[in-house]
């Protein structure tokens, strides 16, 4: 068995772009920078360095959420790696990007609402344009009969 999940927190390092493919689907990509801190081993001071990574989601839900997102704003988000391989004037290249399942506002958005949500609250991010404002921790539904046997490993 395998296991592809992804989970980034750092700074949009470019405006969402939202195209369409032919068959209608939104698609947006976006940048992601994630530091890294590192001993510089000449002078033992502590550095960070920035990883950039490109990041895509599907849907509809890409096209409302890219509504919300600016350069510079902090996010977090949680995927699935995707690597990918094309030619192009003579030359093979690659790359590898987060597809995005989940997206969360963890700093303030283009209205300058600063309420940011848990990530893995109770109410998704995305979900639509008023609330953004999930609860830091996850809702637990104490009704819920959920037994030893109903799970499958």
């Amino acid at each position: 068995m395998s296991i592809n999940r992804v989970v980034l927190s750092g700074n949009l390092t470019r405006d969402p772009e939202v195209r369409t493919t032919q068959s209608g689907m939104p698609v947006m990509s976006l940048g992601i920078a994630v530091n890294d801190r590192r001993k510089n081993s000449q002078t033992g001071e502590w550095e960070d360095y920035a990883n950039f990574i490109d990041c895509t989601m599907f849907g509809t839900r890409a096209q409302n959420v890219a509504n919300y997102l600016a350069k510079g704003q902090r996010v977090m988000i949680e995927g699935k790696l995707r690597y990918s391989q094309w030619e192009r004037d003579g030359q093979k290249r690659s790359k590898i990007e987060v597809i995005i399942d989940d997206l969360d506002f963890s700093g303030g958005n283009r209205g300058g609402n600063s309420q940011g949500g848990g990530f893995g609250g109770g109410q998704s991010s995305y979900g639509g344009a008023a609330a953004y404002s999930a609860p830091s921790t996850p809702v637990v539904d104490t009704n819920s009969s959920v037994y030893d046997e109903d799970i499958p490993f």
